[in-house]
């Protein structure tokens, strides 16, 4: 039997149905549950959720002690509605929003990884409330979520390089122009893509060296483990499966594991390599440093017979060949970072200038429109030959102390 009660009745033990209230505000990824743990009961306490929905034949009732006001009295259950796209808003506020979606986000992926290397299967249904809410962030704004994401720690790379890859695979899907259907496809797909990476032993994942052959070989067998245990949730589909097994696959053939070759790889795999090596190489990682998001882009685009040639231009525009975040250098002798795409023009993006290149000594930080200035970026500039320090904060708007923005 079903109830809706307010979140301060509830108790440990209750089998929670559904949340009233925004997912990304309460932070209970999962649509049901079992409340097992004091901890969730407390959160769930304190969060504001307007009320909540318990099955009565899954776990316990609410207490005859308990008087239920006139609106927390059994109610037919409402069919959740489907989000409904906000305007979309400046990167500043849209990243404050993507940091809370991030860390929930994370929670949420740590758990589904958890459940499947311990033989249990996945609810595709839960899976996709996380991957429309990163899909609402894109709509919202195309650049914050997927350009905050790339600030991971090494640590939190595993889980959080899903998210990333899950928010590039939306925005790529949206620049070719895909149906809604195959677009929460591809967001499902970067969610999973690497969960393979978990039967791989953690000394091997993070090592600070280079691998030998024989741990590279482990390594290279990610994409079939990973396969192996999605198989083990029914639901997920075999376009997920796909490119689980396939986003190492490069279009002259010398991929793994089965050495495809371009039209052998289906769009979503040819859009999964490119998305992951892209939040892969602008990582932190415990055996390299991050390359700077233009550096990627230019470096990615050397790769003769990695990545398809059609998949790979509609990624250049959709994250920019200055991506949100690159430094730059102007014409002008001054360096400033990157702040917004301009859809008419990649080589014309928003700017913010901050230093002087010629002087070696900071300027009034000015945000500078390049398509409607004079100045133009002459090229890339890297924050380690400068000393640079905390660059990020001048393009996202927030300070990350020792630890993780997503914690």
């Amino acid at each position: 039997m079903l109830k809706c009660i307010s979140a301060s009745q509830v108790v440990q033990g209750m089998y929670v149905h559904k949340l009233d209230g925004a997912w990304i505000d309460h932070g209970f990824w999962k649509t049901s549950f079992l409340l097992s743990h004091a901890e969730d009961v407390q959160r769930l306490r304190d969060a504001p959720v307007r009320a909540v929905w318990i099955d009565t034949q899954k776990g316990c009732d609410i207490s005859l002690s308990i008087a239920p006001s006139p609106e927390q009295t059994v109610q037919p259950l409402a069919a959740p509605s489907r989000l409904v796209v906000a305007e979309p808003v400046d990167i500043k506020a849209e990243v404050a929003r993507a940091v809370k979606l991030c860390a929930v986000a994370k929670r949420a992926v740590i758990e589904m990884f958890g459940d499947l290397r311990m033989g249990r299967a996945v609810e595709p249904t839960q899976a996709a409330a996380l991957v429309d809410e990163i899909s609402q962030s894109i709509l919202r704004h195309p650049h914050a979520l997927i350009s905050l994401a790339r600030l991971k720690t090494a640590n939190e790379y595993t889980y959080m390089h899903s998210v990333a890859v899950s928010g590039l695979m939306i925005a790529l899907a949206h620049q070719l122009d895909l149906a809604p259907p195959l677009v929460q496809e591809a967001g499902l797909a970067g969610l999973f893509h690497d969960v393979g990476k978990m039967a791989v032993p953690e000394p091997i994942l993070n090592k600070p060296g280079a691998l030998t052959d024989g741990e590279f070989g482990v390594v290279r067998k990610h994409p079939v483990l990973g396969t192996d245990l999605l198989r083990q949730s029914p639901r997920i589909s075999a376009l997920v499966l796909d490119v689980c097994l396939h986003h190492h696959e490069k279009c002259d053939g010398s991929g793994y594991p089965h050495g495809l070759v371009q039209d052998q790889i289906s769009l979503l795999a040819q859009m999964g390599a490119v998305c992951d090596v892209y939040d892969a190489v602008t990582s932190e990682r415990p055996y390299k440093h991050a390359w700077g998001p233009a550096e990627a882009i230019q470096k990615m685009a050397e790769w003769k017979g990695h990545f398809d040639e059609r998949v790979f231009q509609a990624f250049v525009r959709c994250v920019g060949i200055y991506p949100v975040g690159a430094l730059v250098r102007l014409e002008s002798g001054r360096i400033a970072v990157v702040l917004e795409q301009n859809p008419l023009s990649l080589l014309t993006p928003v700017v913010k200038v901050f230093f002087s290149a010629r002087s070696g000594l900071p300027v009034t930080q000015t945000v500078v429109n390049l398509a409607k200035q004079p100045d133009k970026i002459v090229g890339r500039a890297l924050a380690e030959e400068w000393g640079f320090k905390q660059v990020d904060e001048l393009w996202c708007g927030i300070t990350r102390g020792k630890g993780s923005y997503f914690d």
